[in-house]
C-alpha cells in the first residue's frame, strides 16, 4: 500500500534584506563650463553594475548619475548642466542559502541634494534606500490517494490552490528617434531630459508576452540660435513588441513588474548635417510570475476493514489567489509657489515620483496612503536667469477592493503615474492633477493538515469481537456517512446499498442499518 502524491509547484521567499545608503562626494565645475551663479534643478539615477551572493553577505556595485542644472552670469548662453557619478561598493549580510540564488534588488532615491561650495565647486549628497530578496520555487507533495490495497477506503478533499508555473527574468530594448519640430532651431546641447514610462501593459501569450505602453520624453536643451538660446521639447513615444516565455499560455495569470533599468538620449546629425535628431534607447527589465488556478483533490482520511491504518499528518502552507487587478484613481490637489522664487512665466516640465508611505487591511480592502512628489521646471520673467524650479509633494488616500481580505493575506502593490498636469491658476497657486494606478496582487494564505506517512497496525481483534455484526443507528448532528463507517468497521458504499440511499447526504434523526465488514477476517 503507497500514497499517490502529487507536487504543488510553489513559490517562497527565501531571504531578504534591506539598508540604507549615504553618498556624497565634492565636484569641481569642468574648465569649459561657467561659474554657477545659481542651481535650478538637480536628478538622479542608480546603475547597478554587479550583484554577488558568496558566504552569507550580498555585494553590490554601482554607481549614482546626477545631472545638475544651473544658471551662469553669461548673456549669451546662461543655462548650462554639469553631469557626474558617485561610485560604491557595499556588503550587505544575507543568508548563506541565497548564495546561489538570483537576487531582486529594488532601490529608490530617497534624497538628493546639490549645494554650492563656491562658484567653481559643488557638493553633491543622496540617501539612497535598497531592499534585496531572493525567491525560489519548490515543489509541496501532497497525498491525493492510496493504491495497491483494496479494502483500504479514503477520503479526498477538494481544494483551491494556485501554482506558479513561470518565474522569470528578461529584458526589452526600446531604440528610437525622435525629431526636433521644424520651428524649432538646432541643438547645441542636450541639457537635461526625462524619459517616463507610462500606461505599459503586458499580456501573456503562447510561449511570449506582449508588452506596450508610452515613454513621455522631456527634453530642454541649448539652441544655436542667439535670439532663442533655451529651447524644449515634449512628445509621448508609444513602443510595441513581444518577447519569449516558455512555459506560458494565455490562460494563466500574469504578475509583471516592469522597470527601466538604463535611460540614454543624445543628440545626432539629420541627412542635412545639423544636430536635429534625438537618438534614445531604454532598457525594460521584466520581473515575470505566471500562475495557474487549480483544483486538487487531496487525502483527507484513509481507514481499512482489515487492518488499522493511522494517518500522520503534517501541516503544509499553501497560497490561493484573491485578486489580481489594477486599480486606478485621479488625485487632484494645488502647490502653494513660494514667494522667494523668481516668477513663473512658463511651465516646462512638470515629473513626478509615486511612494506608499502605508497599508492596511480594512473592510472588504487595502487601504493606501503615500504621496507623489513633484518636480517643476519652469522659464522665468529674467532673460539673464531664464529658469526655475520647484518642488512640491500631492498627498493620496484610496483603498483597493478586495473581497474577504483578512490579516492573513498576503499581498503585493506596485504604484505607478499614468499622467500628470500642472496648471498655473496664479502667481502663487498651481493645480495638480494626476492619474495613478495600482497593480495589486493578493493571495490567501492556506494552513493544511495533509497526510504525510501512513502507520499499519493489527487490528483490536478483543473490539471487533464484542461489536455485534449489524448495528441500528441514528444519526446524531455534524455526522457525515464518512464518521460513521469508519467508527462500525464498515463502508460508505455498504451503508447506501444496505440502507437503499441516492447519495451521501444525511439528517439528524435519520435510522441506518449498519453491517460490520470483519466478520470474515474474525
Amino acid at each position: 500500500m503507497e500514497l499517490i502524491k502529487k507536487n504543488i509547484h510553489m513559490n517562497k521567499l527565501k531571504c531578504k534584506s534591506s539598508m540604507q545608503l549615504t553618498l556624497d562626494d565634492d565636484f569641481n565645475v569642468p574648465d569649459v563650463k561657467p561659474d554657477i551663479d545659481r542651481i535650478v534643478k538637480e536628478q538622479g539615477d542608480i546603475t547597478l553594475n554587479d550583484v554577488k551572493a558568496m558566504n552569507g553577505k550580498l555585494m553590490i556595485k554601482g554607481e549614482l548619475n546626477f545631472n545638475l542644472l544651473y544658471v551662469s552670469s553669461d548673456d549669451e548662453r546662461p543655462v548650462h548642466n554639469i553631469v557626474g557619478k558617485i561610485p560604491f561598493e557595499e556588503y550587505v549580510n544575507m543568508d548563506e542559502a541565497c548564495d546561489d540564488s538570483n537576487i531582486v534588488v529594488k532601490w529608490e532615491i530617497e534624497d538628493l541634494t546639490t549645494s554650492l561650495i563656491n562658484s567653481r565647486k559643488i557638493s553633491v549628497r543622496s540617501i539612497v534606500s535598497f531592499k534585496f530578496m531572493a525567491e525560489d520555487i519548490f515543489d509541496a507533495e501532497t497525498a491525493v490517494g492510496i493504491e495497491g490495497d483494496q479494502e483500504c477506503q479514503y477520503l479526498n478533499e477538494k481544494m483551491d490552490i494556485t501554482e506558479i508555473v513561470v518565474n522569470t527574468k528578461d529584458t526589452y530594448r526600446i531604440k528610437d528617434e525622435v525629431m526636433i519640430p521644424s520651428g524649432k532651431p538646432n541643438i547645441f546641447e542636450v541639457l537635461y531630459y526625462d524619459m517616463d514610462l507610462r500606461n505599459v501593459d503586458t499580456r501573456i501569450l503562447d510561449n511570449k508576452i506582449s508588452i506596450k505602453g508610452e515613454i513621455s520624453i522631456f527634453v530642454l536643451y541649448s539652441s544655436e540660435s542667439e535670439e532663442q538660446p533655451i529651447q524644449f521639447i515634449e512628445t509621448d513615444l508609444p513602443f510595441s513588441g513581444v518577447i519569449d516565455c516558455n512555459g506560458c499560455n494565455e490562460s494563466m495569470i500574469a504578475d509583471i513588474d516592469v522597470l527601466p533599468i538604463s535611460r540614454t538620449l543624445e543628440a545626432k546629425d539629420d541627412t542635412d548635417g545639423e544636430e536635429r535628431v534625438l537618438d534614445l534607447e531604454m532598457v525594460l527589465e521584466l520581473d515575470v510570475k505566471a500562475y495557474e488556478e487549480n483544483q486538487v483533490d487531496i487525502l483527507k482520511d484513509v481507514y481499512s476493514t482489515a487492518k488499522s491504518i493511522i494517518p500522520v499528518y503534517e501541516e503544509a502552507s499553501y497560497e490561493n489567489l484573491v485578486l489580481k487587478n489594477n486599480s486606478k484613481s485621479r488625485v487632484v490637489d494645488h502647490i502653494e509657489v513660494d514667494a522667494s522664487v523668481p516668477r513663473i512665466l512658463q511651465i516646462c516640465n512638470a515629473s513626478g515620483n509615486i511612494r506608499i508611505d502605508e497599508t492596511q487591511i480594512v473592510y472588504n480592502g487595502i487601504q493606501v496612503e503615500g504621496v507623489i512628489d513633484i518636480q517643476m521646471l519652469y522659464i522665468t520673467d529674467d532673460d539673464k536667469k531664464p529658469l526655475g524650479s520647484i518642488k512640491g509633494s500631492v498627498p493620496f488616500s484610496l483603498v483597493v477592493e478586495v473581497k474577504n481580505v483578512d490579516e492573513n493575506c498576503i499581498y503585493s502593490i506596485r504604484p505607478n503615474i499614468e499622467q500628470l498636469s500642472v496648471m498655473m491658476l496664479d502667481s502663487s497657486d498651481i493645480e495638480v492633477k494626476a492619474g495613478i494606478n495600482l497593480d495589486t496582487i493578493v493571495f490567501n494564505r492556506i494552513k493544511q493538515d495533509i497526510i504525510k506517512d501512513l502507520r499499519i497496525e493489527p487490528l483490536d481483534t478483543e473490539k471487533l469481537q464484542t461489536m455485534p455484526s449489524m448495528i441500528g443507528y441514528i444519526v446524531q448532528a455534524g455526522d457525515t456517512l464518512w464518521d460513521i463507517a469508519k467508527q462500525f468497521y464498515t463502508t460508505v458504499d455498504s451503508i447506501k446499498e444496505l440502507n437503499e440511499l441516492p447519495d451521501s447526504n444525511i439528517q439528524q434523526g435519520d435510522k441506518l442499518l449498519l453491517l460490520k465488514k470483519v466478520d470474515a477476517i474474525l
